[in-house]
């Protein structure tokens, strides 16, 4: 290989976040009422074998082909009825990358309701949120450590450590919103104090 080669094959690489194989697009709808900004929010159907009647945000596992940002329309509209023209995107969030490697992808968005028909096989209720609520009041927040689990067998003496090594551990926050007797915590949690922290009182 030479300098030429090398050069060709990183020319149009974009930075992703490595060894991360699947990617999910969320849409983060907010709506305008007469009362103000709302955000607007899923209960997961009670039949679904993966997280049934948790509160999140419209979205899947994107596609092969799909960007994360068509995944989050797609996934409205199969969710929820809303098609994309009643859809107005404000801003790709900052990614949530998750310890079961994924990378989670948000993406705000004005939302008008015109159209709103929750599919029952995968949703069901939706309610709306103010925004206001969010800035007046903080989550509960649960810390929990991560800690690595390295087996025995691992080949210390290769790396230079004969006696093993101090892996660094981390915390991973829990934040959880409570509003009228519904949770919302999780991811869609962290989401929702992002934005709240970026865009202040």
């Amino acid at each position: 290989m030479t300098l030429s080669d090398l050069k060709n094959k990183l020319r149009d690489h974009a930075p992703g976040l490595q060894g991360v194989p699947t990617h999910y697009g969320v849409l983060v709808p907010v709506v305008e009422t007469a009362d103000g900004l709302s955000l607007l929010f899923e209960v997961r159907a009670s039949t679904l074998n993966h997280q049934p009647r948790e509160v999140c945000f419209p979205g899947g596992k994107v596609e092969p082909g799909e960007s994360p940002e068509d995944c989050a329309l797609r996934e409205t509209w199969e969710e929820l009825s809303i098609p994309r023209s009643d859809i107005s995107l404000i801003a790709p969030l900052d990614c949530l990358y998750h310890q079961s490697a994924f990378l989670l992808h948000p993406y705000l968005a004005e939302v008008r309701l015109n159209h709103l028909s929750p599919n029952p096989a995968e949703v069901q209720e939706t309610f709306l949120v103010p925004f206001s609520y969010f800035q007046t009041h903080q989550p509960i927040t649960y810390a929990y450590p991560l800690v690595p689990q390295v087996g025995e067998d691992f080949p210390y003496d290769l790396i230079g450590f004969p006696q093993g090594y101090p892996w660094r551990g981390a915390t991973a926050e829990v934040p959880i919103y409570l509003y009228e007797g519904r949770a919302i915590w999780g991811l869609t949690g962290r989401i929702v104090r992002w934005l709240v922290e970026q865009l202040g009182e």
